[in-house]
């Protein structure tokens, strides 16, 4: 099943978490609401409540619970959040296609609604009666590990020496960990056992670096269509793992010299398409698009745990998906 497939197998649930995210950011101020609304009609492929969803029913024997929905919601919520922030750490014009609330309003309004967003998600995870506590420890880990790969990765933007444990602590702290606690949170929800906990864990993980490595790919051998602009990411000196993979393969007089190159990127002339050229003359998009495929199978094999069924097919569908998708 592809992923609209899947989509649509779950339509029911993903209205009522729709439902739920519509109604946590209702508000009486005509400006918040015009831009949240923005935000919701662009609202992206929303894979981490489809990946909540999923588990939920994967380790329940098919059903969701109040806390799924609202722990689904939360993790949107919070993705989006970051999203807004992102946006301005990054000084990001253009997001999914679309300008980026800082682009329109500006760095303080994107901010103040990406903290908003943030609070609502909080809320959502409170409205259990059950297990709140427990993830709210695991949400605020996720929040810790979002901050402290932010800040690695802007110390490596300056210095230019990012290896590959830097940058998988990175993609990890940025991407893997929220993808984690949406699918441990929705375990929870359901009242899963240690083993299927352990197991939804470590495949949410390995789904969410292949994520990234994916996005990044996507940076090097992508076009406008993925919603942002190709080869953004050498331009804000983030050195990712196509151009890791190809620096792997050279002595360290050349990949010194490219690491100056990155430093450089804004003032020395071509060193964008220099940079580009250099990564496939080493074939560092296919390094990383076998460092994908391991973790696309590794999150495979981890779903062993869950037995067989239909949803836990579909997560696996899910692995495939980030490793195929073209955005």
């Amino acid at each position: 099943m592809d992923y609209c497939g899947i989509k649509e197998y779950l339509k029911g649930e993903l209205e009522r978490v729709n439902a739920v995210i519509r109604e946590s950011l209702a508000s009486d101020i005509e400006l918040l609401n015009k831009t949240n609304q923005s935000l919701l009609d662009h609202s992206g492929k929303q894979l981490r409540p489809v990946l909540a969803l999923l588990v939920a029913k994967a380790c329940s024997g098919g059903f969701v619970t109040e806390d799924t929905i609202h722990y689904a919601a939360a993790a949107e919520l919070l993705h989006n959040a970051t999203l807004l922030h992102d946006d301005v750490a990054d000084g990001s014009l253009q997001r999914r296609g679309c300008p980026t609330v800082m682009s329109l309003l500006g760095g303080r309004a994107s901010v103040l609604l990406g903290d908003f967003w943030l609070v609502k998600a909080m809320h959502n995870i409170l409205q259990s009666d059950n297990s709140s506590a427990q993830v709210i420890r695991l949400f605020s880990k996720t929040l810790s590990d979002l901050a402290e790969g932010e800040m690695l990765q802007l110390q490596k933007a300056a210095s230019c020496d990012t290896k590959e444990p830097d940058y998988y602590r990175i993609i990890f702290s940025k991407t893997a960990s929220l993808f984690e606690a949406a699918a441990v949170s929705a375990a929870i929800s359901v009242g899963a056992s240690a083993e299927k906990k352990k197991a939804v864990k470590n495949y949410a993980r390995s789904l969410g670096i292949a994520f990234q490595i994916k996005d990044d790919i996507l940076d090097y051998d992508g076009d406008e269509s993925i919603g942002k602009p190709v080869g953004l990411d050498l331009m804000e000196r983030k050195m990712t793992l196509p151009l890791l993979g190809a620096l792997s393969k050279v002595d360290k007089a050349t990949a010194d010299t490219v690491r100056h190159k990155v430093s450089m990127i804004e003032e020395i002339p071509d060193a964008q398409n220099d940079i580009a050229t250099f990564v496939r003359q080493f074939e560092g998009v296919d390094y990383a698009r076998a460092r994908l495929g391991e973790y696309v199978d590794n999150a495979k094999i981890f779903l062993r745990a869950l037995g067989q069924g239909p949803c836990v097919d579909m997560l696996g569908a899910i692995a495939d998906f980030v490793a195929e998708r073209k955005s």
